[in-house]
């Protein structure tokens, strides 16, 4: 979050004091927290009315975070939070957690402003989903031993679902909504979203990652 994907979202949001920002598939509030700490006004929701309760128990910067249970696959429930009512949106690793996004993607350009913006953040779904194999690797490379790290896909482009494991000994596996690069971009466009911006990240060297 620190590293890879903030710094990103809030570049891209432009977020500023007082603007109004819909966070989307909130979870826990971090997102929303830390943008409330920016000075925006924050409305936040969640499919999981117990992830909100825990979102509701942390705390909320001047008040500025107003929390809902919602399903972000009901374009109903997600137009009665006000059409045109925000200046930009936000989905934090998320998308991939949804069903279905096409009425999230429809509802949105009722809900930002006509000069707002949508921002989202994904793992890479060419290289991080549910049919990737981790690989390590040994070489005799002139004479030292070189450990090699790899990715081997065996899907990618047909959008499919599958069940994965978000953390190592997770009690139970979670659905994952494996969809290509290409379904995000052209659902945005067919719903008016132009692109004007776009990162993909890595961990650089000072921060390596590690594993138990």
């Amino acid at each position: 979050m620190n590293v890879l994907s903030w710094p990103v979202l809030v570049s891209f949001s432009d977020a500023q004091a007082d603007q109004h920002i819909l966070d989307i598939a909130c979870g826990n509030g971090l997102t929303s927290r830390r943008l409330a700490l920016l000075g925006a006004n924050v409305t936040a929701f969640d499919f999981s009315a117990e992830l909100i309760r825990l979102a509701n128990a942390r705390p909320n910067p001047a008040s500025r975070i107003r929390y809902h249970v919602i399903d972000a696959t009901d374009e109903s429930a997600l137009l009665s939070l006000g059409e045109r009512s925000f200046d930009s949106a936000m989905c934090n690793m998320a998308l991939f957690d949804l069903a279905d996004i096409e009425p999230l993607f429809r509802a949105l350009p009722k809900l930002i402003k006509s000069d707002g913006v949508f921002v989202f953040s994904l793992t890479h779904p060419a290289f991080n989903n549910a049919s990737s194999m981790h690989v390590v690797e040994e070489i005799d490379y002139e004479g030292e031993i070189i450990t090699l790290y790899s990715v081997k896909i065996s899907r990618y482009i047909t959008p499919y679902q599958a069940k994965g494991l978000a953390l190592r000994n997770q009690p139970k596996p979670q659905m994952y909504f494996e969809r290509p690069l290409q379904y995000y971009l052209n659902l945005g466009f067919q719903n008016g979203f132009v692109l004007d911006g776009f990162a993909e990240r890595a961990f650089p060297p000072e921060h390596p990652q590690t594993f138990p």
